[in-house]
């Protein structure tokens, strides 16, 4: 591997200090009712760059006291308010300039995501993580304020009446975001719930704050009510969990583990809150011996290691690879590996990013060190790097080859630089094995022929299918199957997700129906 991925022994430390000095952001606030504010108490979140170690900034922990405040906010914004009584024009008008703001805004906010997460400039202009996503999911969304509606229904009974539905907003929704992707989740529910003329309070990721941030500062200048959009900020405990369980939230959306998305649906249950979850999963790319095996190697290798160092929910990090075809793909997917480079996000040359704490290192540490136990060969990677990175949270990108689909590593999510391959022999096998897992939120389908490619889709029990490839676009429904979540974010489905279904009935002449 280069030196970038190992760093040179004794070399000079990697820092960010000139970086954080120039471009990092302010201690942050929270926003509740229309201003800018410092937490009920005195505790502060310290933010660390993933890469170094170092001091990026700080802000304020809200306690369940600024929660219930951020609520009541929205509360009264929703209910007294204009913007869920706001004209479809009015709210198409404000999702698209906030779209255009964002794209005013790119290069500023690539550079605080990089402070935030450690992803690099370099991929932050690829889709999926870029602001240009964001911006274009606003101005989806915005599509549908003027065309999702009800229904007139013919009568059913006798009488001359009217049957109608309607779809209203949901009311006060609470956003939980994760800190791989800021960008892209902060828009998948932002603009569809401000679309369908709800009220919010976003929960940022503590390890991805300032983004967000900045996001809600442009969302602001274009031209939001107050009270419609409040921010808390803080961790798990106390803020998220004041979040979830506040009776005041009608709708809570959520990304992130599902560790904390059981949590959430058992703390749904005492007020019946609508729930969105997306949590994750161990997508399977199944290569066939027709395929483009070079490709699939790289691609397969690149999603668990390039721009996120595969902390991807829909990372593709199990590979079933055809047995007759299992050296090409493990030697193209050594490949990328050796083509990740770590170090300054700010850097060009820089691919991928750290992992986004001490406590992520330690747990892929652990799977790798299982794995290694359980009998699987370890083909390139499997330590931590060392030397001038030392001070990051950096693994070298892993290959598992000789894995059994039973293995903790062909079963749970690692998030992290890791791929797992495990072989089959035929078209049954391979769709047997990639849904033998508790997760189904993606999987991707490598072959050249258009039947099987069908077939196999039909029979992959996942959320999301890419054949021959694999992108997220703001159009498309998003989710899971089984222990991956419930709903989907994107496209129309998402929005009415954020809204409730209405009947009213109505005679038209002088009998009582």
């Amino acid at each position: 591997m280069p030196d970038r991925v190992g760093g040179p022994a004794g070399g000079t430390a990697l820092s960010l200090a000139p970086r954080i000095a120039a471009a990092g952001p302010k201690d942050g606030l929270l926003h509740v009712g229309g201003a800018w504010r410092p937490g009920a108490g005195d505790a502060v979140w310290t933010h660390h760059h993933p890469a170094t170690g170092e001091v990026v900034g700080r802000f304020a922990v809200a306690e369940p006291a600024d929660v219930d405040a951020a609520v009541a906010a929205a509360r009264t914004a929703f209910d007294e308010g204009p913007w869920p009584r706001s004209r479809a024009g009015e709210r198409i008008a404000v999702l698209h300039r906030y779209a255009a703001l964002l794209r005013e805004h790119a290069d500023e906010l690539r550079a605080i995501q990089a402070l935030d997460n450690g992803v690099p400039l370099s991929f932050g202009g690829v889709y999926a993580t870029s602001v240009e996503v964001a911006a274009d999911c606003f101005d989806h969304h915005a599509g549908w304020v003027d065309k999702v509606g009800g229904e007139t229904l013919p009568p059913y009974q006798g009488g001359d009446h009217l049957a109608m539905t309607f779809r209203e907003p949901i009311g006060v929704v609470a956003a939980v975001l994760p800190w791989n992707a800021p960008l892209l989740l902060f828009a998948q529910k932002i603009a569809p719930a401000l679309g369908a003329g709800c009220t919010v309070v976003i929960k940022p990721s503590e390890y991805a704050t300032f983004t967000v941030v900045r996001l809600v500062e442009l969302l602001l200048e274009a031209g939001l009510p107050d009270g419609v959009v409040n921010l808390v900020t803080g961790p798990g405990d106390p803020t998220g969990e004041a979040l979830i369980t506040h009776a005041g939230v009608d709708k809570i959306s959520f990304t992130g583990s599902r560790a904390v998305g059981r949590r959430i649906v058992e703390a749904s249950a005492s007020t019946l809150k609508r729930v969105s979850l997306e949590l994750g999963g161990k997508s399977a790319a199944l290569v066939f011996p027709d395929a483009n095996v070079p490709l699939a190697g790289m691609t397969a290798m690149g999603m668990v290691t390039m721009g996120l160092s595969g902390q991807a929910c829909v990372a593709h990090s199990r590979a079933l690879v055809h047995r007759d075809v299992l050296d090409e793909f493990l030697e193209n997917a050594k490949l990328i590996a050796g083509l990740v480079a770590y170090g300054d996000p700010f850097d060009p040359a820089t691919t991928a990013s750290p992992l986004i704490n001490g406590r992520q290192l330690e747990r892929v540490l652990g799977f790798i060190d299982r794995g290694r136990a359980a009998g699987a060969e370890v083909v390139v990677g499997g330590e931590r790097v060392t030397g001038e990175l030392a001070d990051g949270n950096f693994v070298a990108p892993t290959i598992f080859a000789g894995v059994s689909n039973d293995m903790e590593i062909a079963q749970q999510e690692i998030f992290g630089p890791v791929l797992s391959v495990v072989t089959f022999a035929d078209e049954d096998e391979a769709v047997r094995l990639a849904n033998d897992t508790e997760y189904g939120l993606g999987a991707g389908v490598w072959t050249e022929d258009a039947r099987r490619a069908f077939r196999v889709s039909k029979r992959l029990r996942a959320g999301t299918i890419g054949v021959n490839g694999f992108q997220v676009e703001p159009h498309l429904p998003f989710g899971g199957f089984k222990q991956s979540g419930l709903g989907r974010e994107g496209g129309r489905s998402a929005f009415e997700a954020y809204t409730e279904l209405k009947t009213v009935m109505m005679p038209l002449g002088d009998e009582v129906m």
